[in-house]
């Protein structure tokens, strides 16, 4: 089925991305390691003060990743309706982010501080972001770039 209705501005795509991020509670994160090898997986997350909170151990492939490299894609599920995000992350542990700790678990219904000392923070601040509705808005899908919106 083919979507015919006409493409979003992109400030509709920006407000429906910010809605997206209110709304999700699973979203897909992407990293490698040093030798390039890939991990994908998904993740609760919460968008917190213009950045997406993620919370996994240190000690998984991901939490490595995240830690020694720093870049991170973070993708929505749906292929007709695209959001990629290209970020840059940081690493707190469990007791340095109380802010981003209260809104995760208020939305999740998780609080990874009481589980296991293994688990960190990691702040994921966009670089890039692209949306797009399959093929007919594949012009103009580039809405953040050097971690500003554009138009």
């Amino acid at each position: 089925m083919t979507n015919t209705a006409p493409p979003r501005d992109s400030g509709r795509r920006r407000q429906d991305v910010l809605d997206r991020l209110e709304g999700e509670l699973d979203i897909w994160v992407a990293t490698a390691d040093a030798a390039g090898v890939p991990c994908l997986v998904p993740l609760w997350f919460v968008w917190h003060e213009e950045s997406v909170w993620l919370c996994t151990r240190l000690t998984n492939p991901t939490g490595r990743n995240l830690r020694g490299g720093g870049r991170v894609r973070l993708a929505f599920g749906h292929t007709r309706n695209v959001v990629l995000i290209d970020g840059e992350a940081e690493t707190f542990g469990l007791r340095e982010a109380p802010a981003a700790a209260e809104a995760f678990t208020a939305k999740t219904g998780w609080d990874p501080r009481g589980d296991s000392v293994s688990y960190a923070w990691f702040r994921v601040r966009p670089i890039a972001v692209q949306a797009w509705h399959e093929e007919r808005e594949l012009t103009g899908r580039h809405i953040m770039r050097d971690g500003a919106w554009t138009g």
